[in-house]
């Protein structure tokens, strides 16, 4: 339930309700103290002071109280509960003080209806509010993290070829996998080899190849890489990723029936950065063209088709 705010309507509400439901005094500093009165104002009622005067020295001091808004909400939540009248039976004009008190409360509950409506309703507006603002924040730091990943790689391309370029092509390249949030493991040796680590998309696992070369790759890459994939868990897969592409006859070398084979060049990689598609996405597609096809490689113009 949304918090209703105190209103000077409340108030009034509050108080007649509770004027009207309980006749007796005794029965009405009951219910004071249970809501959260205290037994030291309460003893300060004196015999010659009204039920009526009480509420007149009595809401000026819940307003000022630090604890003010939670008494007046406890004593409106709990009038407004009401379903019978025990303190009003017996009376020679029941009938008459029971009618009084039930439209009191009714009134009162109908206000607080309304107002929790109202309060619940601005809650959720002020709620979408806070969660747009949170998606344009998230959407614009995403931004900023592809325009630096995409900054990273132009500054790499400058020195293509080199070892050291190379080598912090693998950290780029995994960076850009930590963006997507797709689990993957970095480059780790086995048996004196380096494996260039590896991606995991629905379950699959997939090695990964990574050429930072001025050269396209060749044939002999592929057939390197096949064997690789080959000598692992039979649900394993291989994506090579050449920044310069990859000669007629290589892609050839990686397609075939039920190949193991993605290959990913430059294209593949600013189409990520566009943020066109994410990592994810653009790995079922090739590996369902391959599928279908056979082939090894899927030119990014040919992703609609």
């Amino acid at each position: 339930m949304a918090k209703v705010p105190i209103t000077p309507h409340l108030l009034d509400l509050v108080a007649d309700a509770a004027l009207r439901s309980f006749w007796r005094r005794k029965a009405l500093a009951r219910f004071l103290r249970r809501c959260g009165i205290s037994q030291t104002f309460l003893a300060g009622w004196t015999e010659d002071e009204s039920k009526r005067d009480l509420h007149y020295r009595l809401f000026p001091e819940i307003e000022r109280s630090d604890h003010g808004p939670a008494v007046i909400t406890k004593m409106a939540n709990s009038l407004a509960e009401q379903e019978s009248f025990p303190d009003l039976e017996n009376w020679e004009d029941s009938a008459g003080k029971k009618r009084d008190a039930l439209a009191a409360v009714r009134g009162l509950k109908d206000y607080l209806r309304k107002a929790n409506e109202e309060a619940t309703e601005a809650k959720e507006r002020e709620e979408t509010k806070k969660r747009a603002r949170e998606a344009r924040q998230k959407v614009n730091e995403r931004r900023q993290s592809l325009e630096k990943l995409s900054a990273g790689l132009n500054k790499l391309a400058a020195a293509i070829g080199t070892q050291d370029a190379g080598y912090r092509f693998q950290d780029w390249f995994y960076d850009l996998v930590d963006y997507f949030e797709v689990i993957s493991r970095r480059p780790y040796w086995v048996e004196g080899r380096q494996i260039d680590g590896s991606i995991t998309v629905d379950g699959t696992t997939y090695l990964n190849e990574l050429k930072f070369t001025q050269e396209q790759a060749s044939a002999p890459d592929i057939d390197i890489f096949y064997r690789k994939v080959q000598s692992k868990a039979d649900n394993t897969m291989g994506i090579m990723v050449s920044m310069s592409g990859y000669s007629t006859v290589a892609i050839e070398a990686a397609s075939g029936p039920k190949t193991p084979l993605l290959l990913v060049d430059y294209s593949h990689l600013y189409l990520l950065l566009s943020g066109s598609m994410t990592l994810e996405e653009m790995v079922k597609r090739m590996r369902r063209h391959s599928s279908q096809t056979g082939q090894a490689y899927l030119a990014v113009k040919d992703f609609g088709g």
